[in-house]
């Protein structure tokens, strides 16, 4: 069959449309994504412990970001990481519990440290580790912060280094034990295989 010129020029007009099964897909990942942004932001209205400069213990809101990563991939899960964050900023402003130095402040203890969980999803087959990592990449987030813009709340003769890595473990610690034992339960029950 031979392509006439007319052909050519109707086909480059088209949009491009991809077949109902990926579009089908395609809708049900970002349904997924929107509804685990949105748990994780209820379960971090739930806190069990508060810090003074910001930090906290929640009920757990860091698993459905977790078993998104673990569902979906590391890029979704990085999407719905950073989606979180901001949630947990508005949420955080708009009750007088977070203290705002810098943008690039704002950056490190939400998007970025919420997005790494998203990290998770390089260990779909041994989910606990990717749970650690998700955790650690998100402790490295505020660390970093917490040297650099809330040193000066460090007590006399305390190193910023140190000051940061017990003030930010102290929160991240008990957060991951919690994290860990629910997602164990949720591996167990075999929550990630759910509707694939």
């Amino acid at each position: 069959m031979k392509l006439q010129s007319g052909d050519v020029r109707e086909s480059a007009t088209k949009p491009f449309a991809l077949s109902p099964k990926r579009e089908t897909v395609r809708l049900r990942i970002l349904t997924e994504t929107i509804v685990m942004v949105a748990l994780s932001g209820a379960l971090y209205l739930i806190k069990v412990f508060t810090l003074p400069q910001g930090g906290s213990i929640t009920l757990g809101s860091m698993v459905p970001i977790f078993l998104l990563a673990l569902r979906r991939g590391p890029w979704i899960g990085i999407v719905g990481g950073v989606a979180f964050g901001l949630v947990a900023l508005v949420e955080d402003v708009s009750s007088g519990a977070e203290v705002i130095f810098y943008p690039a402040q704002v950056i490190l203890d939400y998007p970025l440290a919420l997005g790494v969980l998203g990290l998770a999803g390089f260990f779909r087959r041994i989910p606990v580790v990717g749970v650690g990592v998700g955790v650690a990449a998100r402790f490295c987030s505020h660390f970093v912060s917490g040297v650099l813009f809330f040193a000066s709340f460090a007590p006399a003769g305390v190193s910023p280094l140190v000051y940061s890595a017990l003030y930010n473990g102290g929160f991240l610690i008990p957060e991951f034990v919690i994290t860990a034992a629910l997602m164990i339960v949720l591996v167990r029950i075999r929550a990630l295989e759910l509707y694939l």
